[in-house]
């Protein structure tokens, strides 16, 4: 796969080395057979990965069949004292899927699972730790931040079939998401105090050098990429609304929430495209359970189309998509017990919930073959 070059107009900067409802609660999750291992192998199925992050299962990963209503198929047992799900990503090329994890230790981890046998390949350490992690189109790199708590300079970039070290790359602080959109390049957000973390970053796959978009309004937070990687929207700290940037030329807009709750917003926590780049969803405040959905017809310019309603008494915490974009999934607050709910995400309709997750992406199947992986980013998929 080609890379789009974006990093044009960008200040380069020092680069290192279903009708009903359906409600599945935790207490039906059942475990993984053989038969059912081969039957997510069918030919011409399509399945979403959900990692549990709810108190009785997290870290264990349930499998839904998307076109037979969010069906629960199995659910794939991986590795003790998960505490905190960080992130997901999959190769399709591999067969190999990888979840970040912190334990109750606080060590940061990654375990890596064969998509075919569902065994669990490898579980190590990732020092000095990990956060929202992305995967290289070929399925052999892994970029891994160093936790949005910690002090490291640096991401990791790991070989994704041992997971060993194979670089770091510096520039900030406190390092959260990791994305890989379809265009590339490798985007990365801080959580950096320093200012640095008003800042986007763009990490060229090739040459590992490290330009950035900003400064934003706030330290950045959740944000989510179109397929030509033309332009990134993203949760800003301390604003009612988003921020759009040009990713070429670095014009940043706001589009703000005028007919919001009262509370100061803190930081609003998910976002994501449809995948046909139409619409933005966007996550509101801890307190407020909505969903805000912005029309992207001219994105630097969006406009705020409707405000949906979730059946969990809090806000979201996460928004992502299936690829062809039938689908929202709009995760709960982070390790909480509530479902995810699933949205038809051209009607708007709330159609159901599955297993608490905001770490999750779509694998499909064609004559027990990967045929195409999702995202837990909601990236866009117009590529044009």
């Amino acid at each position: 796969m080609t890379y789009t070059k974006v990093l044009c107009g960008i200040a380069l900067i020092t680069a290192a080395v279903n009708l009903a409802p359906r409600i599945i609660p935790p207490a039906h999750f059942g475990a993984s057979t053989p038969a059912l291992a081969a039957a997510a192998n069918a030919s011409g199925s399509r399945y979403l990965y959900a990692v549990n992050q709810s108190s009785a299962d997290r870290g264990s990963i349930s499998v839904y069949d998307v076109d037979a209503g969010h069906r629960l198929v199995k659910v794939i047992r991986t590795v003790a004292s998960v505490d905190d799900v960080k992130g997901v990503a999959a190769g399709m090329a591999t067969g190999k899927l990888y979840v970040a994890y912190r334990t109750r230790a606080g060590a940061g981890m990654i375990y890596c699972v064969s998509v075919y046998t569902d065994a669990v390949l490898w579980n190590r350490v990732i020092e000095p730790d990990v956060d929202r992690l992305s995967i290289n189109p070929d399925g052999r790199l892994l970029y891994v931040p160093t936790w949005e708590g910690g002090s490291a300079d640096h991401i990791n970039v790991l070989d994704a079939e041992t997971g060993d070290v194979v670089r770091k790359v510096r520039f900030s602080n406190r390092s959260h998401d990791t994305l890989v959109p379809l265009s590339g390049p490798i985007f990365q957000e801080t959580k950096a105090v320093d200012g640095s973390g008003h800042y986007l970053y763009l990490i060229d796959p090739a040459s590992y050098a490290v330009s950035r978009i900003g400064p934003y309004a706030g330290i950045l937070g959740p944000y989510a990429v179109d397929g030509m990687s033309r332009h990134v929207v993203s949760n800003v700290t301390g604003l009612w609304g988003m921020q759009v940037a040009d990713i070429k030329t670095g014009r940043i807009v706001t589009a703000s929430i005028a007919n919001h709750p009262r509370e100061e917003p803190g930081l609003l926590h998910g976002i994501g495209w449809t995948p046909d780049e139409r619409e933005v969803w966007e996550s509101s405040s801890y307190t407020d359970p909505h969903i805000y959905v912005w029309g992207m017809a001219d994105p630097m310019a969006p406009t705020l189309k409707e405000r949906l309603p979730l059946r969990s008494r809090y806000g979201s915490h996460w928004v992502t998509f299936d690829i062809a974009g039938n689908y929202a999934y709009v995760a709960p607050v982070k390790n909480s017990d509530d479902g995810t709910e699933i949205f038809d995400a051209r009607s708007h309709a709330s159609i159901g919930l599955i297993g608490s997750s905001e770490d999750m992406l779509e694998i499909d199947f064609a004559d027990g073959k990967i045929r195409a992986v999702g995202d837990q980013f909601g990236i866009g998929r117009a590529v044009r």
